[in-house]
């Protein structure tokens, strides 16, 4: 049971994420930068102590007692991270929900599951699985099969959007709902897919601090199993040093675009921009809220990144096909989109199945 409520948590995690930015395009006279600080200070520096202190009793005590180069090196991931997680936004802006979402998860899927399996082949660590695992046991050939599996599905959903892209121009179509510039997109995508992975390395560089968190929880449940919402703590310090950059570039957006008087514009719908915002950004982080569930219960190795990552590429493809993000294609364009989220349907599957194993 503990690896199906783990599925479910990665699943109703990546519905979070895979929706979030949904509620922006509701956003109506703001620039792009406006309205995504305005939800990042909702999704990096109100929601996450909120959700700490409903969660972690003494969670500030966790962290004032946690070494400095741990918090450091936490919030260094986390400012990298940041990056990844800005042009992850410019990324949908230009490519759309749908392909945006497919590059960007599909590259940090594969950096996020891998690394961390071949950091801990040459600095082994109790409780992680290393690279060897994965190719020595049969559990791990299989999790290795889903993210090959994957791959697949981001690379045949890519090719969709360069098929979606010449059908447009052949027709003389241009998307509503997105700046389409593939050129562009796919430069953004590549640079967050790859720097979205940190979020990985911050987790496990903030791991003592869940730890400490796992562990002061036993002792008052006993049997009860792990703590389901250790990372909760640890998402403080990461999130941080995400705001950081993503706040410092908004700033410069403002700046050089003069876009400050978004903010109290009384000629857009100044309140509903900023629920839609702050109901974006609340979104976005309960990603990282079920992910803290969902890896307490089948770990935080490749089986946990991948799921996660599949899962939000799932739901963003389909919310692409709710908002006919791909109207205007040829039969076989959009054959060939779906036939990509079924690759990742299935390797949703066969990383279950390989974690099942353990």
């Amino acid at each position: 049971m503990g690896a199906f409520f783990g599925v479910l948590f990665h699943f109703i995690g990546g519905f979070a994420s895979g929706s979030f930015y949904i509620p922006y395009k509701k956003v109506k006279g703001w620039a792009w930068e406006s309205y995504w600080i305005i939800g990042g200070l909702f999704s990096w520096l109100i929601v996450p102590p909120l959700a700490a202190y409903l969660t972690i009793p003494g969670f500030t005590d966790i962290i004032a007692a946690t070494d400095g180069g741990i918090l450091g090196l936490t919030y260094f991931f986390g400012v990298l991270w940041g990056i990844g997680g800005l042009t992850y936004g410019l990324g949908v802006r230009y490519l759309g929900v749908s392909l945006g979402s497919s590059i960007i998860l599909g590259l940090c899927s594969v950096f996020g599951a891998l690394i961390p399996s071949i950091y801990y082949n040459f600095n082994p660590k109790a409780g992680k699985d290393s690279f060897s695992d994965l190719i020595s046991n049969s559990w791990g050939q299989w999790v290795l099969f889903g993210i090959l599996i994957c791959v697949l599905g981001i690379v045949i959903c890519g090719k969709a959007g360069l098929m979606k892209e010449r059908d447009l121009s052949n027709k003389g179509h241009v998307l509503e709902s997105t700046e389409f510039k593939i050129g562009l997109g796919l430069f953004v995508s590549v640079v967050s897919g790859v720097l979205s992975a940190c979020m990985a390395f911050g987790i496990d560089a903030g791991k003592d601090m869940a730890d400490t968190a796992n562990v002061a929880w036993k002792a008052a449940n006993p049997e009860q199993g792990e703590f389901l919402f250790q990372n909760n703590v640890s998402y403080v310090v990461i999130l941080l040093g995400g705001l950081t950059t993503n706040f410092l570039w908004c700033m410069a957006l403002n700046i050089r675009n003069k876009t400050f008087g978004d903010y109290v514009n009384s000629e857009t719908p100044l309140l509903k921009n900023y629920v839609f915002s702050a109901l974006a950004g609340t979104t976005w982080f309960l990603q990282f809220f079920f992910y803290g569930m969902g890896e307490s219960r089948l770990g935080n190795g490749a089986s946990s990144w991948i799921l996660h990552m599949a899962f939000i590429i799932l739901i963003a493809n389909v919310w692409g096909l709710v908002l006919k993000e791909w109207k205007g294609v040829t039969r076989k364009t959009y054959f060939t989109v779906i036939t990509g989220i079924l690759f990742i349907i299935l390797s949703i599957l066969i990383v279950g199945y390989g974690n099942s194993l353990k």
